[in-house]
């Protein structure tokens, strides 16, 4: 009975702690914060990666395009659109060869604009060189020859004066200057010709624009002509007269006429647009296609424009003029209602601008019609603003504009 009374004592007793006994070689207390501080660098590191790729992640997004319309005008809307691609007034220049050489170096690259005028290749010119010293030295004996006519004529006529000579030996003394006076023309006429020949061993630029590609490697024998442009070395465009062309179907010209607005909007670049006209109508209908070919000049290309660019082009209809409000009239801008939000009492949009978002605060003035809504400060026009659902659109992120 007594054993079973000092067991449970016993027990407790060992459960006991000991202060006064010595510490034993436990793990250090500084190990554990730098576990844990090593974990929080974890920790902060994934989520900064994280949000970098959230940030980073190019969102599509719909959009359409504040205008600006003046007081009472209703803006002008699209009749008809269509894909087509960027040209240039002048199409694309591709420039050869007038003689055969050997291309010595460009002096020149892709994407450099040049003026009128400027050298582009330069050829191996030695030949041409040689031959137009030969042809001068060929002058300049002639050119003697012709003074020595001359004298002999001069003697002739001295002598058939004297009655020396006879009038038959006078007219072949005045034929043997002629001969030598058109020896003279001739040759004359060669170096010119050669004179020419070693210029065109630099091709020049024959009017201002941008080089866009090279044909030919250095040390290539460049010939005039050839099949198909095998004898083109540089290709160039001039960029001061950019356009839009359009395959339109034949049941939508009535649609279409000279003069008329239209907008054209680059596929690589959905948040941009450049204001144009129709200038040129082609005369004759592609019969296989059933479409007839129209160009339009953008009014103010920039350097986003590239030549071959695929584009987006909508013909207008006229502004249609209203009654105006009372007072002076003025510039108006109208925005989609769909793209007008509204949160904690102020509106706003979300604007795209190269590619990443802008929310611009807007003050609202009045509806125009039933999906458009006059904004009276906030937006200049031609904003590309975006459409249907934000939610999760941020300031400053990466989007992608589609219509």
């Amino acid at each position: 009975m007594v054993e079973l009374e000092r067991r449970p004592r016993d027990d407790l007793a060992s459960l006991r702690i000991d202060r006064d006994a010595p510490r034993g070689r436990g793990r250090p207390r500084w190990v554990g914060w730098l576990v844990m501080a090593g974990l929080a660098a974890i920790f902060s590191a994934a989520s900064l990666l994280a949000y970098r790729l959230t940030l980073g992640r190019v969102t599509p997004v719909r959009v359409a395009y504040a205008q600006l319309a003046a007081a009472g005008v209703a803006p002008a809307g699209e009749l008809l659109t269509g894909s087509g691609y960027v040209v240039t007034g002048d199409r694309y220049i591709s420039l050869g060869v007038r003689v055969p050489s050997r291309i010595e170096r460009y002096l020149v690259e892709e994407g450099q604009e040049v003026a009128r005028g400027a050298p582009l290749v330069q050829l191996d010119a030695r030949q041409y060189q040689a031959a137009l010293a030969s042809a001068k030295a060929d002058l300049a004996h002639a050119r003697a020859d012709v003074e020595l006519r001359r004298k002999e004529l001069a003697r002739s006529r001295e002598l058939e004066r004297r009655a020396v000579s006879s009038q038959a030996d006078l007219d072949v003394a005045v034929n043997r200057l002629r001969v030598a006076e058109a020896e003279v023309a001739r040759l004359e006429a060669n170096v010119a010709k050669l004179q020419v020949d070693l210029e065109d061993t630099v091709v020049r630029a024959p009017t201002s624009g941008v080089i866009l590609e090279k044909l030919k490697e250095v040390g290539e024998i460049a010939v005039p002509g050839g099949f198909a442009g095998s004898g083109d070395l540089i290709r160039m465009a001039n960029l001061e007269d950019m356009r839009a062309e359009v395959d339109v179907n034949e049941a939508d010209l009535a649609r279409v006429r000279l003069g008329q607005p239209a907008q054209v909007t680059p596929d690589a670049y959905a948040d941009r647009r450049y204001d144009a006209r129709v200038v040129k109508m082609y005369p004759q209908i592609n019969r296989q296609k059933g479409t007839l070919k129209i160009e339009v000049k953008i009014e103010k290309p920039d350097a986003w424009l590239k030549p071959d660019m695929s584009v987006r082009i909508a013909f207008l209809a006229d502004a249609a003029p209203g009654p105006a409000a009372g007072g002076e009239p003025h510039a108006v801008v109208l925005a989609p209602r769909e793209a007008v939000r509204s949160e904690a009492g102020a509106s706003f949009a979300w604007v795209v601008t190269e590619g990443r978002l802008r929310r611009q605060p807007v003050e609202p003035a009045g509806a125009s019609g039933t999906d458009q809504v006059v904004i009276a400060k906030g937006l200049a026009g031609g904003e590309a603003l975006v459409l249907g659902d934000a939610t999760g659109l941020r300031e400053g992120q990466k989007v992608e504009a589609t219509r």
